[in-house]
């Protein structure tokens, strides 16, 4: 039961944190004016591809946090967290692109970090996060293609 429950918090965490900060910093005209280049997804890619992306987040960091919780990698797992919540309210809600590519280029270092981390010791855990470090690198040429063109 425990483990279901903890399963339950950190997709809570992960997935309830993210959406809501998602709505809460939706794109809107600013980012529908800016700008894009050719390899920009079409809006209704993200929604699909960050909910897929935090339920594999959460599972992640509920593996990591039973092995070791107090460790290093679920400290590197939490730094990722917040990076990641971070970025949508300083490049949407602050409009502050310059600052988000800094966010953003600390979120995938993190997220490589991790992967590294826990590669020998939970590698379930560690692939678990390479479609994210993908992700996040093709969103950190996104954000510095927006940076450039705007």
């Amino acid at each position: 039961m425990q483990r279901y429950l903890s399963l339950l918090f950190f997709l809570v965490l992960v997935l309830g944190g993210g959406l809501l900060i998602g709505y809460a910093t939706l794109p809107g005209a600013w980012y529908a004016s800016l700008a894009k280049p050719p390899f920009n997804p079409p809006n209704w890619v993200f929604a699909p591809a960050w909910t897929t992306l935090y339920v594999l987040i959460a599972v992640a960091g509920r593996r990591t946090w039973q092995r070791e919780p107090a460790g290093a990698a679920m400290k590197i797992w939490g730094v990722q967290l917040v990076l990641n919540f971070l970025w949508s309210p300083t490049f949407f809600g602050a409009k502050m692109m310059g600052p988000a590519l800094v966010i953003i280029m600390l979120l995938l270092a993190s997220i490589v970090l991790f992967i590294a981390n826990v590669w020998n010791r939970d590698r379930p855990a560690g692939w678990l996060f390479i479609p994210y470090a993908a992700w996040v690198a093709f969103a950190t040429l996104l954000n510095a293609s927006l940076l450039w063109l705007n």
